[in-house]
């Protein structure tokens, strides 16, 4: 089967960088299904991975963790899914991943895919849905008001994949007064477009924007990008007794000025409970479900705002590229082999 991968990590301007390659057809165990790869969409977490992860044993790396397909084989302990079955998911950073023509994923973290979405919508969603649908609400847990600036949250990053699911689903999920950050005309409409009530410039002091807004300090603050630039800020303006999140990794990041304010930090990672098999690891494909559920009544939609071409090397190292360089919007998919 054809794949895209890489067997020496470093900068995407190396012809190498990114190769096609032939594979040889995985086989299911387990509770895997073995699914027909259409759509695919890229991540940050790929090009993290391509600049410093080695291949075990000297083999090839295939990255890709989001898929939309049709499940064209199940394991032996697979229950929820058959042969034919739509599909989407972000797969494990413990497995080959999904710039693949078949890719093996676990059942319990799959979704059915949206029905009213074409594959190519549909791989937009997955990693940046679950990211975005733990951090809200399994460790920010913004269901449970803090006692100041409990309507409130601030999200940094709001045009990013991530940051674009996000207000989306605080806007359908929760009556929240949503606070993002862009900083272009085009990324600033984009998040008003996904339901951002205020929209401040994340090239400038944050502190003093959100003041200006007159709506109190946030009770939450979500940070997907550029924390350690941010961090100073976000202690600054950040209610009492709130609680603070993030996803990116800063180099250094000291949590002690969080004392004096009592902030809880939560820190996501959505590969954590595919990484450790936990006790609840079905949760991702629940939560998957559900987020299907709310793009086919039409309260969330895709994020995808470019088709990048098919899924081979070249379009593959263009697309790292982009992502590389900070100025994209919402998600970057690629189609079929």
């Amino acid at each position: 089967m054809k794949a895209v991968a890489y067997r020496t990590p470093g900068p995407i301007d190396r012809e190498d960088a990114l190769q096609d390659i032939n594979l040889e057809m995985p086989k299911t165990e387990g509770h895997d299904l073995l699914v027909k790869i259409n759509a695919v969409s890229v991540n940050p977490v790929d090009t993290k991975l391509r600049r410093g992860k080695d291949p075990e044993g000297g083999n090839w790396c295939v990255l890709g963790y989001d898929a939309s397909g049709v499940v064209d084989a199940v394991g032996p302990e697979a229950r929820s899914f058959k042969p034919g079955d739509a599909v989407f998911y972000a797969g494990s950073i413990a497995r080959p991943g999904t710039n693949s023509e078949y890719h093996l994923v676990d059942e319990r973290i799959v979704g059915r895919k949206p029905a009213s979405l074409s594959d190519t919508e549909s791989a937009a969603l997955p990693l940046t849905a679950i990211t975005a649908w733990e951090m809200l609400f399994d460790r920010l847990d913004v269901k449970r008001p803090t006692p100041q600036g409990g309507n409130t949250i601030l999200v940094i990053g709001g045009a990013g994949g991530v940051g674009s699911i996000t207000i989306q689903l605080l806007r359908a999920l929760t009556d929240m007064t949503v606070i993002t950050t862009a900083s272009r005309p085009e990324t600033r409409d984009w998040v008003r477009e996904c339901g951002a009530h205020h929209v401040i410039d994340h090239r400038q002091p944050l502190a003093p924007q959100v003041e200006a807004l007159g709506v109190g300090a946030p009770g939450f603050v979500f940070s997907t990008t550029q924390t350690g630039r941010h961090f100073a800020d976000i202690v600054e303006l950040i209610a009492p007794q709130a609680r603070f999140g993030l996803i990116d990794d800063p180099e250094e990041l000291n949590a002690m000025p969080l004392k004096l304010k009592a902030v809880s930090l939560h820190w996501e990672l959505m590969f954590t409970r595919s990484l450790f098999g936990t006790p609840d690891i079905a949760e991702q494909g629940k939560l998957l479900n559900e987020v299907a559920e709310l793009v086919d009544a039409e309260r969330i939609r895709s994020t995808v705002t470019d088709v990048a071409g098919k899924i081979d090397a070249a379009t593959l190292r263009t697309v790292h590229a982009r992502i590389e360089s900070g100025s994209a919007r919402g998600k970057i998919v690629l189609e079929g082999f």
